[in-house]
């Protein structure tokens, strides 16, 4: 899912990086001392798992837990994935500091769409779970074919597709899985984060 340098043009990853910056302002303008411990451990997730990889399809693949993070941290959560993609990118060499703002916003709106389904009270909890676990994964796996197929590399768009439908469908599970286990032992973090709470005021 990480877009490496030299695949998108120039101009179209420097706007990128500028759009970016502007979406971690006002999604990280007015945080609160009490949501930085809920961001660091969902950074630290992110960055974890991002370090497990699953051979599939000639490839290898990982999670991204981009569903459970739209959940439990709502808009903070992109400049959460945007310091973890950074990270990616100085120690393991991940995509690259020229895409950074580019994969930042493909992720980050699989994110914050997820938050968007998360809100939606009228869906039983256990469907909202799954459709932002799924969304979490899918609407980046969709971004990313779209960028492909703009530049001209459209070859390999249908397996990429398919993998990540796979993989979708398996992060829709471990949302699912981890919204029961913090509905049992932590409650409060599912209830909306600080920012959201702020906006609805």
């Amino acid at each position: 899912m990480h877009i490496s340098d030299g695949i998108i043009n120039l101009p179209v990853c420097i706007a990128a990086n500028v759009a970016a910056a502007g979406i971690i302002y006002a999604s990280a303008r007015g945080t609160d001392s009490d949501e930085i411990p809920a961001m660091g451990m969902t950074g630290a997730a992110l960055f974890v798992v991002s370090l497990i990889h699953f051979p599939m399809a000639g490839t290898s693949i990982h999670l991204g837990l981009f569903g459970i993070a739209g959940i439990i941290l709502g808009r903070r959560s992109f400049p959460v994935i945007f310091t973890v993609l950074l990270f990616q990118s100085l120690i393991f060499q991940h995509d690259g500091l020229i895409t950074l703002g580019l994969n930042a916003i493909n992720m980050g709106s699989g994110a914050l769409l997820a938050r968007i389904i998360w809100r939606i009270k009228k869906l039983p909890e256990y469907i909202r779970a799954l459709l932002a676990g799924f969304t979490g994964i899918i609407i980046p796996a969709l971004l990313m074919t779209a960028e492909f197929i703009i530049t001209g590399y459209e070859s390999a768009i249908a397996m990429i597709l398919a993998i990540y439908l796979v993989v979708a469908a398996i992060e829709a599970g471990i949302t699912l899985s981890a919204v029961v286990f913090l509905r049992k032992v932590k409650p409060g973090i599912l209830n909306g984060s600080h920012a959201d709470h702020k906006q609805l005021k």
